[in-house]
């Protein structure tokens, strides 16, 4: 089995920064994609950032140049660094890891979500 907790979120006041923090354990052999997502009410499920095990990055359009996201292999937990904070931030922020289990199969798993309030 496998868990991600996450922690970071909270309230902060527009251009404020927060930084979010994801850690993966339990039977993990090796973590492929690390992902941060975030839902809105009212809104579908957007995918914020993403990080490969090489480092690659890629953002949603809406956060790029604002959001970072980083990852640390060895302790299995992946970041996200959020500048420039606006009420549109505003969400549950969840992460996600693609995760080669000691048994050798691949799955994807979900923290437990962290709300982001930011305001005007």
């Amino acid at each position: 089995q496998v868990q991600l907790v996450e922690s970071g979120g909270g309230l902060v006041q527009a251009g404020g920064s927060l930084r979010l923090s994801c850690a993966a354990s339990g039977s993990i052999f090796s973590i492929n994609v690390m992902s941060w997502y975030r839902l809105a009410p009212g809104k579908r499920r957007e995918l914020v950032a993403v990080v490969v095990r090489g480092g690659s990055t890629n953002y949603a359009d809406s956060v790029k140049g604002r959001f970072t996201i980083s990852r640390d292999n060895a302790k299995n937990t992946v970041y996200l660094q959020m500048n420039s904070l606006k009420p549109e931030d505003t969400a549950v922020y969840y992460c996600s890891a693609d995760v080669v289990t000691t048994a050798r199969s691949l799955n994807t798993y979900w923290g437990q979500g962290t709300q982001v309030t930011v305001s005007s």
